[in-house]
């Protein structure tokens, strides 16, 4: 299979199913093979947005943790799949292979896992209500090749989530990989696809998965932090740093995947509280995207970063970094983690000479709507299938299996 190439996926033109208005679950399946169109990115509800005084001073409860919690004791955050669980998760790739469904087609109706659906939702659990990351072990990524790797960890993900589009493209199957783009053009260029280092972020999905194919020659490494952790440190620390993080102040850039009509940013906080529900504290956070809006700003249209902001940005990634459980992806390792309050970043990179392959992980974004358990969040796409992603105008979902 040549790099990039998709397997029987429909068109990715976007101008052919750009006529259609509707709602995102009654999506037509000619364009979206579930039936579900991914939501995008939106602009919080700012009447629904909770003021700084509002918050907890100290969060406690299942989802706070420390990095001395875990780093010597991986078994509390490790899954091995066991030679069982990897043979039902074989025979059942092998037989959605046969259909000839799309992989974008992909769920759990149609990928069963009556064993290994137990632990999953065990998992799912832990993920969206506990301490927010896992590391499965023995995913036999260098034995069954693109395709197979591809549906089984899709297939894997359906139980924790339905996968979104992650850009402009409409990939549901990403690829971290370095493809040479320029990271200093952080304006038009996504960091995923360089060796750059990423700093502390979370992504436009609820939960963000990571396959390692190939690793690095050196680097790529992986950290995660709580961002309640982080917020219980701010607040003792820095309190002014909180509580500028919770204003609406803070632009983030849309790199042009938008749609027709929509503004190339969104404006809103760094941390929120849940309207309703819980009313956990959730964070979403991307300095790249925070610091690559110059061209909007020279121009009027929004304002730049205050000197506030600048010292806000060192402190959070600073805060983020002391307290960091750092790991290692190994070939067949697979991370998922939130993104409502886990923050995760990655080291700089170089790779192997060729021909040895370049460091690669898929990449998957999966929503886990309010009405299904997820967090309550202030966005109007809250109790939506698909909510958050990228989605520009009606371009298709497509799972390439090789970096485009």
């Amino acid at each position: 299979m040549a790099p990039g190439a998709l397997v029987e996926e429909p068109s990715a033109t976007p101008t052919t199913s750009a006529k259609w208005v509707g709602k995102n679950d009654q999506a037509p399946r000619s364009i979206f093979p579930d039936g579900i169109r991914t939501s995008g990115q939106h602009n919080p509800i700012y009447e629904q947005l909770r003021p700084y005084e509002d918050f907890p001073k100290e969060i406690t409860g299942p989802t706070l943790w420390t990095k001395e919690q875990f780093e010597n004791q991986p078994e509390r955050w490790t899954h091995r799949f066991t030679p069982e669980e990897v043979e039902e998760l074989s025979q059942t790739a092998d037989a959605f292979i046969a259909q000839g469904i799309p992989l974008t087609g992909i769920s759990k109706e149609n990928f069963p896992l009556p064993t290994l659906s137990k632990t999953l939702a065990r998992v799912r659990e832990d993920i969206v209500n506990g301490k927010g990351f896992i590391l499965f072990k023995n995913f036999p990524a260098g034995e069954w090749g693109p395709h197979k790797n591809a549906v089984a960890y899709m297939g894997l993900g359906t139980y924790l989530g339905y996968f979104v589009s992650q850009n402009g493209r409409g990939h549901v199957l990403g690829h971290v990989k370095d493809v040479g783009d320029d990271a200093t053009q952080i304006d038009k260029v996504r960091i995923y696809r360089t060796t750059a280092r990423q700093f502390f972020h979370t992504d436009d999905g609820d939960i963000v998965g990571l396959l390692c194919v190939h690793r690095a020659l050196r680097g790529g490494e992986s950290d995660l932090v709580s961002s309640h952790a982080v917020w219980n440190a701010l607040q003792r620390e820095n309190p002014d740093v909180a509580e500028l993080l919770t204003r609406p102040v803070w632009y983030f850039d849309r790199k042009g995947e938008v749609s027709d009509g929509q503004d190339g940013w969104t404006r809103q906080p760094v941390f929120y509280l849940e309207p309703g529900g819980r009313g956990r504290v959730y964070s979403k956070w991307d300095p790249y995207y925070v610091r690559s809006l110059n061209r909007f700003s020279d121009a009027g249209l929004i304002p730049a970063l205050s000197p506030e902001q600048e010292r806000a940005l060192a402190v959070l990634e600073e805060t983020c970094q002391r307290l960091a459980l750092h790991m290692v992806l190994e070939v067949g390792d697979i991370q998922f983690v939130t993104n409502t309050h886990v923050l995760h970043a990655r080291t700089a990179y170089e790779d192997s000479a060729p021909p040895a392959p370049r460091r690669h992980l898929l990449r998957l974004w999966l929503s886990t709507p309010e009405d299904e358990g997820g967090w309550v969040l202030p966005f109007p796409d809250s109790k939506e299938k698909k909510r958050g992603g990228i989605q520009v105008n009606n371009v298709p979902p497509r799972a390439p299996l090789d970096a485009e």
